[in-house]
């Protein structure tokens, strides 16, 4: 099989890269408030984690990245974080972004506070599965969220007969989504022929964390570009310090399948 780069062009790729900033556009001036932590004590907490593994190409930034997101002030306000907070996920420096007005885009907007992690998917695929624990504080105030087993490395494990890399058309193949016991939400399946430009999805059924697909039987003998993705909703252990707290676990793989 011919695996030179580049075999597959896309359009956007599925489950964006990094969660978009809330954005809110002003069409005369803004101003932000600068506050402490705990003045953002009522705002929601949103957790997500991007964990996409591309086959090919120079890896976007955020494709694999934690990030901890404050909502927008209800009354309108934009808001920006004081000095003298640190972000931390189990104990390791998260990159703090203050929010607040933001003119780069032509105009003013308010970006959110927010907080990431970029992680080596390498690293977390060889360490055990654990609980992340995000702490934002200041002098005055703490934000803690806990994760039950969010800093684990996501992914699709091939649990039928044959080899992963060669797929029959018209047969069926199972994979389970690891780590073990987590459910994430229906999961999409596609196959992106070698030389295509539009992804064909396939047909698939789902029982908790494992996904059968079935090849159609009209699929072309070729190298094809199959994509497996979902979101897990994780399970919040303790949320302290804000209003509330969610968020979701996205996970994508990209593996490279001989159909024959």
């Amino acid at each position: 099989m011919n695996l030179s780069l580049p075999l597959f062009s896309r359009g956007v790729r599925t489950g964006a890269l990094g969660v978009l900033a809330l954005l809110v556009g002003c069409g005369g001036d803004l101003e932000s408030e600068t506050v402490a932590l705990a003045g953002l004590a009522d705002r929601a907490l949103t957790y997500s984690l991007t964990d996409a593994d591309l086959f090919e190409g120079v890896e976007p930034a955020g494709s694999h990245r934690f990030t901890v997101t404050f909502s927008l002030a209800e009354d309108g306000r934009c808001t920006r974080l004081a000095e003298g907070v640190t972000a931390t996920f189990n104990g390791e420096p998260m990159r703090l972004e203050v929010g607040g007005v933001d003119g780069t885009a032509g105009r003013d907007v308010c970006v959110p506070t927010r907080a990431f992690l970029d992680f080596d998917p390498n690293v977390w695929g060889e360490q055990p599965v654990e609980d992340a624990r995000v702490v934002l504080q200041d002098a005055s105030h703490t934000v803690s969220l806990v994760l039950q087993g969010g800093k684990a490395k996501r992914y699709f494990s091939f649990e039928s007969a044959g080899e992963a890399d060669r797929l029959t058309r018209g047969q069926s193949y199972s994979y389970r989504w690891q780590p073990d016991g987590e459910v994430p939400g229906p999961v999409t399946a596609t196959l992106l022929r070698e030389g295509g430009t539009a992804a064909a999805t396939l047909p698939i059924t789902q029982d908790a964390g494992l996904v059968t697909l079935t090849v159609p039987a009209s699929t072309p003998v070729a190298s094809h570009l199959l994509t497996l993705s979902g979101s897990a909703p994780g399970t919040v252990l303790e949320c302290t310090g804000v209003a509330s707290c969610g968020g979701t676990l996205f996970h994508s793989e990209e593996v490279v399948v001989a159909v024959q």
